[in-house]
C-alpha cells in the first residue's frame, strides 16, 4: 500500500492537471510580488487568486487554434478572470519564466517523495544489518570465492552507497532549486530583479544566478545523473542478489507470496523478478540521463529542442526511481537469507577458501612466499578439481609436515580470525 501510495502522489505532481497547477503557481507568485509594490491592489490580487481557474478540455481547445501550450493555458485563465483582473496576469514575463520555474518546484516536490523512499530504504538495511552481523559467509572476488566475511559486513557496503547516493541526491536537490522570472533573453526588459526574487521567495526557490530566457540545463542534466546514480546503486545491489538466489548458490532470495508462480511451464520455479525489474529499469533511466545531457547544448540564448524530450525524461525518471526504490524496500523487507546455505557454500572443498592463511603460516616459519604459495596452491586446487578436502590434503602433505603440526593447520581454519575487525567495520555505521 505504501509502494501504491507514494507512486501516486509522484505521479500526480507530473500529471496535466499538476502542470498547470503548477504554472498558474507561478503566475500567482509574480501577481502577489507585484502586489507587495502596490502594482496591484491587494483587493485585486485576493479577487485574482479566487477567480484564476483553468480547465484542461478548454486548454486544449485554445492550443489546437494557437499552438502554444502557455498561450492557450494564459487565454483560458484570463477569460475566467474578465478583462479587469487579466491585465495583471503575465505582465512582464515570458513562457520560459513559467515553465522552468514550476518545473522547479515539480523537481523540489518530486525530491521530497525520493529523500522518504531512501530513507525507507536505509532503515530497511540497518535493520537487516543489526540481525546479520555475525551471520557468516563467504566473500566473492570475479564471481569466485575469496574469503569469509559477514552477511552484515556486506550490507555494510550497500548501505554506504545509498546513504552516499542521498547525500549527493540532496545536495544537487538544493542546486536545481532555483527559478527565474527575467523576461526575454534574461535581461529584465520588462519586469524588475526584485520581482523575480520575491515571487521565488514565495515560491520557496532562489532566483537563477543568471537566466538566458531559460534556466542552463547543465543544472538539470547534474539532477539527472543523480537520479541516474540512485537507479544504478539500486541496479548494484538487486543484480547481487539474483546471484545470490541463483540455484547452485541460494544463499538469499526475494520472498515467495503465497500462491505465486514463477513459470508456465516449470512449477518449480522462483524467480528473482523483482531484481530483475530492477536491472531493467536502472537501465531506462540511465539513458533518460544521456538526454539531459545533449539537452546542454542550445541555439544561442534558448531554443525549445530540449523541451520535448524533458516532458518524457523528467517525469519518467522520476516516478520510475520513486517505484524502483519501493520496490527495492519491500524486497530488502522479505529477503529470504539461507545461513546454512551460506555456511555450507564457505567450506565448499575442505575450506579452500583459507589457502592464504596457510600461505602466511608457511612463510613465517622460513619458505620464500613463490614456495609457500606453490604448497597452498597445490593443495587447494587438487582439493577443487577433484571435488576433495583441502584440510585434509594439507594433513596429508608431508612436505606441509615438515612446518606445520595438525594444531597448526587447524588453526589456519579458524573463522575468528576472520572475523575480529567486524565491530570495528560496524561501529563506522553507528
Amino acid at each position: 500500500m505504501i509502494e501504491r501510495y507514494s507512486r501516486e502522489k509522484m505521479k500526480n505532481i507530473w500529471d496535466l492537471q499538476s502542470k498547470f497547477d503548477y504554472y498558474l503557481k507561478v503566475e500567482l507568485a509574480v501577481c502577489e510580488a507585484y502586489a507587495r509594490t502596490g502594482r496591484i491592489p491587494v483587493s485585486d490580487l485576493e479577487k485574482i487568486k479566487q477567480l484564476a481557474k483553468f480547465d484542461l478540455a478548454r486548454i486544449d481547445e485554445i492550443e489546437r487554434e494557437v499552438n502554444h501550450d502557455i498561450i492557450a493555458f494564459l487565454t483560458n485563465v484570463n477569460e475566467n478572470l474578465g478583462e479587469e483582473l487579466a491585465k495583471y496576469i503575465h505582465v512582464g514575463l515570458t513562457s520560459s519564466d513559467v515553465i522552468d520555474t514550476a518545473m522547479a518546484l515539480q523537481i523540489r516536490d518530486s525530491g521530497k517523495i525520493i529523500n522518504e523512499d531512501l530513507d525507507n530504504v536505509i532503515n530497511s538495511l540497518r535493520n537487516l544489518i543489526g540481525r546479520h552481523k555475525n551471520t557468516l559467509c563467504i566473500g566473492r572476488s570475479h564471481g569466485i570465492h575469496a574469503e569469509v566475511m559477514t552477511f552484515g559486513v556486506k550490507l555494510c557496503t550497500w548501505l554506504d552507497a545509498f546513504e552516499r547516493t542521498k547525500k549527493h541526491f540532496e545536495y544537487v536537490l538544493e542546486e536545481i532549486r532555483i527559478g527565474q522570472i527575467s523576461g526575454p533573453v534574461g535581461t529584465y526588459s520588462n519586469i524588475s530583479p526584485e520581482i523575480e526574487k520575491t515571487a521565488c521567495e514565495i515560491l520557496g526557490l532562489k532566483p537563477a544566478r543568471i537566466s538566458t530566457q531559460i534556466i542552463a540545463r547543465d543544472i538539470h542534466a547534474y539532477f539527472m545523473q543523480s537520479v541516474a546514480m540512485i537507479a544504478s546503486v539500486i541496479e548494484q545491489f538487486a543484480t547481487e542478489i539474483r546471484h545470490l538466489q541463483r540455484t547452485e548458490v541460494l544463499e538469499a532470495e526475494e520472498g515467495f507470496k503465497k500462491g505465486q508462480k514463477g513459470s508456465s511451464a516449470m512449477p518449480h520455479k522462483k524467480n528473482p523478478i523483482s531484481c530483475e525489474n530492477l536491472c531493467g529499469l536502472a537501465r531506462v533511466i540511465r539513458g533518460n540521463s544521456l538526454t539531459a545531457m545533449e539537452n546542454i547544448a542550445l541555439w544561442h540564448e534558448r531554443d525549445i529542442s530540449h523541451s520535448s524530450a524533458e516532458r518524457i525524461i523528467f517525469p519518467d525518471s522520476l516516478i520510475l526511481v520513486d517505484f524502483m526504490l519501493n520496490r527495492f524496500d519491500e524486497v530488502l523487507n522479505n529477503l529470504v537469507i539461507h545461513e546454512k546455505n551460506m555456511l555450507k557454500n564457505a567450506n565448499l572443498f575442505g575450506g579452500i577458501i583459507y589457502s592464504q592463511k596457510v600461505l602466511l603460516k608457511l612463510t613465517e616459519k622460513g619458505l620464500s612466499r613463490e614456495k609457500a604459495y606453490q604448497i597452498a596452491q597445490k593443495n587447494a586446487l587438487e582439493a577443487f578439481e577433484n571435488k576433495g578436502n583441502f584440510k585434509e590434503n594439507l594433513l596429508n602433505d608431508a612436505e606441509v609436515a615438515k612446518y606445520l603440526s595438525p594444531v597448526e593447520i587447524e588453526n589456519c581454519f579458524n573463522t575468528e580470525d576472520y572475523l575480529k575487525n567486524v565491530d570495528v567495520i560496524y561501529k563506522r555505521f553507528n
